[in-house]
């Protein structure tokens, strides 16, 4: 639930940075003069203005894309950024060591996130585990094992 939280705060700070560039354009256009006809819209009868309105756009889709890109490589447990990639699998020998991908973990050993490299039947959803809580489990299994 903290993971979602956390997504939904950081779209909604990128739409209040939008919405408050867009009231600055506005702001900074004044209304034009009424003519014979009524009163115009600005947007595509004003170049400046509509170009203005066209970079509000475009810092708001980038804003939106930094949010979800940045996103993807938290933990979904203490969304701390992933980190240490790791490359498994082969190009080359896809039939024998399996199909490539990159696995990222928690610093904190609350998951592992794994994103295929190979897309065969569209785009994949990435893989998260999760680990347990005692990280050190496994690391005292193989000690006890060698005694």
């Amino acid at each position: 639930m903290r993971y979602w939280s956390y997504l939904a705060l950081k779209l909604l700070i990128a739409a209040g940075l939008t919405y408050g560039l867009l009231a600055g354009v506005e702001f900074l256009f004044p209304d034009p003069p009424a003519s014979r006809f009524g009163t115009q819209p600005m947007f595509l009868h004003d170049m400046r203005f509509t170009f203005a309105i066209f970079g509000v756009f475009l810092f708001g889709a980038g804003l939106l894309y930094v949010a979800i890109w940045d996103q993807r490589r938290r933990c979904r447990s203490c969304l701390r950024r992933l980190i240490m990639p790791i490359a498994t699998g082969s190009w080359g020998n896809m039939l024998t060591s399996g199909r490539p991908r990159i696995e990222w973990i928690c610093p904190y050993g609350h998951g592992t996130l794994r994103i295929s490299e190979l897309q065969i039947t569209g785009s994949e959803l990435p893989d998260w585990q999760p680990h347990d809580e005692d990280i050190w489990q496994e690391l005292e299994s193989y000690d006890h094992t060698s005694k």
